[in-house]
């Protein structure tokens, strides 16, 4: 029997349907029971091995590992690019149609190497998880890592990440990182680097545009639109992925981007700017937490099960930051047992005012503390990390400490309206 290899064109028979591809290497998130192959269409699927009849069609030229030198010019500031997914990049090989991992500065040279045209790279993998895998202990080895490498003198850090949750993994380390010296910028992709409307490469060289600039903040910086060559820099605590596939899911929710990235980077806002001392990383990190989405109907019983031993609750409430009536009591019991619960709203756009309406005074009269115009995510983050590291939890919620709460908010649309 011919052993099938990556690069090799194979028919592949299962449940009575015939797939014709060519071999794709594994990954960190593959099965060894799968075989992964890219069709004629350009997609790639991935099979399971079991009870299938494979016939070799070709032979495909064997991969090499690539041997470029890694470029470097002492006079170039240099980055950390900090994988989190096991892939920092990838680099395809247009005679067969696979994409490889790149997960060294060698091979990276091969996946974007304008980059190098700016500065130098070291590229580390400090994670191999699927971005839904990520858990706040996760966000503490890169807070670590990242205050490590701007105190040995990296000009600015580079976070690749998986888009489901980049967004919360942002605004630990905009909570976490005191003291900047560089920027922190996390990047992500759409799609994958394969596909001939991936975001990858934009998306990789403007968040490295943005690590050599001057800002001092944790930022996202992904596609501005469906079309190619223009990132927006969001700011990590106003964030969030607003579609589920398209290339420009990232909006800034009550504000406005700090910036764009197009040739060259200019800012749009305010920001805070890079320092000389020494960064910080303030990493402990309370995670008996709860975000609670109301809806209406919502029982008592199932309200406090929700919230049964839990340190610190978040509530997504509706509208101005109400929920029904009939929660008020259970939740007036939890704040006198010394459980803050946080009222943030549903809307994403516009703030919580709890003294408008009736239901509103209730529960500020429980004692339920303003969450202003933070994400419901933002605020979860961000009560973990209080509950650890400030004495006065109320004060704490409603200060602001890393650009999550704006006194003046702008009215954003989902997505920017693009002319095709």
């Amino acid at each position: 029997m011919v052993e099938i290899e990556v690069n090799d064109l194979v028919e592949i028979k299962k449940n009575g349907r015939i797939y014709r591809g060519i071999v794709m290497p594994h990954h960190a998130f593959s099965s060894k029971n799968i075989i992964l192959i890219k069709l004629e269409n350009g997609y790639n699927i991935g099979i399971d091995k079991r009870n299938v009849k494979i016939k070799l069609i070709k032979k495909g030229r064997k991969h090499k590992k690539l041997e470029k030198e890694i470029p470097y010019d002492e006079k170039k500031p240099t980055i950390a690019l900090i994988g989190t997914g096991g892939t920092i990049a990838s680099y395809v090989d247009y005679e067969t149609g696979a994409v490889h991992p790149a997960t060294t500065s060698q091979e990276l040279v091969s996946a974007v190497p304008e980059i190098f045209e700016l500065c130098n790279v070291e590229a580390k993998v400090l994670l191999q998880k699927l971005s839904e895998n990520i858990v706040p202990k996760d966000w503490v080895k890169m807070a670590r890592k990242a205050a490590k490498e701007l105190n040995k003198g990296k000009a600015g850090i580079v976070i690749s990440h998986g888009t489901d949750t980049m967004a919360y993994s942002g605004a630990a380390l905009a909570f976490m990182l005191k003291n900047l010296r560089g920027p922190v910028v996390f990047v992500g992709s759409q799609r994958s680097s394969d596909r001939p409307s991936s975001d990858a490469f934009d998306n990789l060289a403007a968040g490295v545009k943005v690590a050599l600039s001057d800002i001092g903040e944790v930022v996202v910086v992904m596609h501005a639109g469906i079309s190619s060559g223009k990132c927006l820099i969001h700011r990590a605590t106003k964030v969030r992925k607003m579609h589920s596939s398209r290339r420009d899911a990232f909006v800034s929710i009550n504000d406005e981007p700090i910036g764009v990235v197009e040739d060259g980077v200019k800012f749009l806002s305010g920001y805070r700017k890079k320092s000389d001392g020494k960064t910080i990383a303030k990493t402990k990190l309370n995670e008996n937490v709860a975000l609670i989405y109301y809806y209406p109907g919502m029982k008592n019983d199932d309200f406090e099960r929700f919230a049964d031993g839990k340190d610190g609750i978040v509530i997504a409430g509706t509208g101005l930051g109400h929920v029904g009536e009939g929660l008020i009591k259970s939740i007036r019991k939890l704040i006198r047992n010394g459980v803050p619960v946080v009222m943030t709203t549903q809307c994403l756009n516009g703030t919580v005012n709890m003294n408008i309406y009736s239901t509103g005074r209730k529960l500020i009269k429980a004692g339920v503390v303003d969450g202003k115009d933070m994400l419901p995510e933002v605020a979860l983050v961000k009560l973990m990390w209080v509950l650890a590291n400030e004495d006065n939890v109320e004060k704490a919620m409603q200060r602001n400490i890393a650009g999550e709460i704006k006194e003046r908010r702008l009215i954003t649309p989902i997505s920017p309206p693009e002319n095709k």
